[in-house]
């Protein structure tokens, strides 16, 4: 028997009234797959923004605070004139590294209609820049 791969596309659009945030977004992307009704195969989620991620971890409020806390160390936002990217009338060079930091994307497998995740993992959007509208894609392939 031939089954025909299917294929999947959504953007999942985000505006955070806030600097920084992160959003698990695990139900929005298990919606989607729902929709594509493939039950074998791969979801990618990305962020398509440059000051924005996609990541994957524990969806714990404490593990959270420390993420913002540890990348604010890494790259802050102030003083903004540290930035030679900021020179461009821009205040978000700390954001585009942190979006560095965090990664781009996800790829998480599909096996019998559901994401394959290990324990506790669930699927955020991390926004580093926010105030203004993002989106992510979410794009599913499979049988």
């Amino acid at each position: 028997m031939i089954l025909a791969m299917k294929s999947y596309r959504k953007e999942l659009w985000f505006e955070v009234p806030s600097r920084r945030a992160f959003i698990n977004i695990t139900p929005q992307v298990e919606q989607c797959l729902k929709e594509s009704g493939v039950r074998e195969g791969l979801c990618l989620v990305n962020a398509m923004h440059i000051t924005a991620s996609v990541f994957i971890n524990d969806d714990e409020s404490g593990l959270h605070h420390d993420y913002d806390v540890w990348l604010e160390k890494l790259a802050p936002h102030e003083p903004v004139s540290a930035y030679r990217h900021n020179r461009t009338g821009e205040d978000n060079a700390d954001a585009h590294m942190k979006r560095q930091i965090m990664g781009r994307e996800v790829v998480v497998a599909i096996t019998g209609g559901k994401l394959d995740f290990g324990p506790w993992e669930q699927i955020f959007y991390g926004e580093f820049d926010g105030r203004r509208r993002k989106r992510v894609l979410v794009k599913i392939i499979g049988e």
